[in-house]
């Protein structure tokens, strides 16, 4: 269950006073909230301050392919962020959201790529990037045995809502579509 994964299921060791109180694995699951929700803040920075106020990429025609990326994987993130807000993906659905996340690695090893084929990347954005690579590793770290998990389960959805994490993943999905929105009518206006 992704609320496993994410902590909101505590494990729990009863205390000499006969009280229960988390264990130190069930204290560092606590934090694994913080992987996607951190990817989603620091691509959010990323796109905000790097693409659209410092580089304004939408206005310049050399980054045409790159923005046909970024939007892409945005629509991949803005499915995967509102997905996970408030369901698990079982059985066969277990392998198209798989898909959708090793898509997004392809579309971001292309965009590294094309990136330092047509512009300047400023050392903060490569450090940025960076950081992103190395977030989203950790995420896909903590959501991998959940797949697995929910591989084995009969083919549907599963309905999970989260608290806090499925309100936070929902405002980051509008967010991302919009990111993407905006990256393909730029694209569109350089045609």
């Amino acid at each position: 269950m992704w609320q496993v994964a994410f902590g909101a299921n505590r494990s729990s060791q009863p205390t000499p006073a006969g009280k229960n109180r988390p264990t130190r694995s069930a204290e560092k699951n606590e934090n694994r909230p913080c992987d996607i929700v951190c990817q989603g803040c620091l691509g959010a920075f990323d796109t905000l301050w790097y693409h659209e106020y410092k580089l304004r990429l939408r206005y310049q025609s050399s980054t045409r392919y790159e923005l046909v990326l970024h939007a892409s994987r945005d629509f991949i993130y803005a499915v995967i962020f509102a997905s996970l807000a408030w369901i698990s993906w079982n059985g066969m659905w277990t392998w198209v959201l798989a898909f959708l996340l090793i898509l997004e690695i392809i579309i971001t090893l292309q965009d590294f790529i094309e990136e330092d084929r047509y512009r300047k990347v400023p050392p903060g954005e490569r450090v940025m990037h960076a950081l992103m690579g190395i977030t989203y590793g950790a995420f896909l770290a903590y959501l991998l045995p959940e797949l697995v998990s929910w591989a084995g389960k009969p083919t549907g959805f599963t309905w999970q809502e989260q608290g806090w994490l499925s309100y936070a993943l929902t405002a980051m999905a509008v967010g991302v579509a919009v990111s993407g929105g905006r990256d393909s009518t730029g694209v569109g206006r350089m045609r």
